[in-house]
């Protein structure tokens, strides 16, 4: 009788019947890497991101700095000046303020040539001094009165109309009221002010005349009959004084004013 001696299996390992194949080892399972190593990985890539936000900030910052820092020295109101009065020494400080285009005070290095200008409004303390601010003519003389024009768009001229402009005020009644053509009456005035125009392009002005003419003048701004043309000016000729109540010469002088 025949004897075979088989090999006793060690620890762990299947037994295999005779006839049937041995059965494939097991494969190991992928290996995740631990999440501490993947932040570690990514944050190389966190780091150059941070720095790279922190050098664009501090250019941006670098880039307002120098443009905040670029200041020009303007003149600007110590105290209050009212309308009409000489400019002093002691109404003016020197400001320096950040460069805008927008703004257009006039500079420090002006503030000779502003001292005994004329103020063509209230000035107010602290505001900065521009040029329409100031005019070289008294507006309103010694003696003189200021009557306020409320006047429509069709009633000015295209002409935006400054603080000390000659400007003629002719008084438009019906045609109606008397069937004789007459010379429209007018009367010479200086602009003090312009006020504010409104949505319709309605506008007050104020302007400077004689005493005589003021309640006149007032008639005329009371029936909304009136319209302001810019006075002529002829080569070498002075304009029309702003006490004169008398029309242009080329035009005769109406006849039963004062009404």
């Amino acid at each position: 009788m025949e004897h075979r001696t088989f090999p006793s299996p060690s620890p762990g390992t299947a037994t295999v019947s005779p006839g049937r194949p041995a059965p494939e080892p097991a494969r190991a399972a992928p290996r995740t890497p631990p999440r501490t190593l993947r932040a570690r990985r990514r944050r190389p890539a966190v780091l150059a991101m941070a720095v790279a936000m922190v050098a664009a900030g501090g250019l941006g910052g670098a880039v307002l700095y120098n443009s905040t820092g670029q200041r020009t020295a303007v003149l600007a109101l110590a105290r209050d000046v009212p309308m009409g009065q000489a400019i002093t020494a002691e109404d003016l400080v020197v400001a320096r303020i950040a460069s805008d285009p927008v703004l257009h005070p006039l500079g420090a290095a002006e503030r000779t040539r502003a001292i005994g200008l004329f103020a063509t409004s209230d000035l107010h303390r602290g505001a900065l001094l521009v040029k329409a601010d100031v005019t070289s003519e008294l507006l309103v003389e010694p003696g003189q009165t200021v009557v306020g024009v409320a006047t429509k768009r069709t009633q000015l001229p295209a002409t935006r109309l400054q603080p000390g402009s000659r400007v003629l005020i002719v008084s438009t009644p019906d045609s109606g009221q008397g069937s004789t053509v007459r010379t429209p009456e007018t009367i010479a005035v200086r602009v003090v002010a312009v006020g504010k125009a409104d949505t319709d392009g309605s506008q007050v002005i104020d302007v400077a005349l004689a005493p005589a003419d003021g309640p006149r003048l007032a008639a005329w701004v009371a029936t909304g009959r009136l319209q302001i043309i810019l006075a002529p000016r002829a080569p070498g000729a002075a304009a029309p004084a702003a006490s004169s109540s008398s029309p242009p010469s080329s035009s005769p002088s109406p006849s039963g004013s004062g009404t």
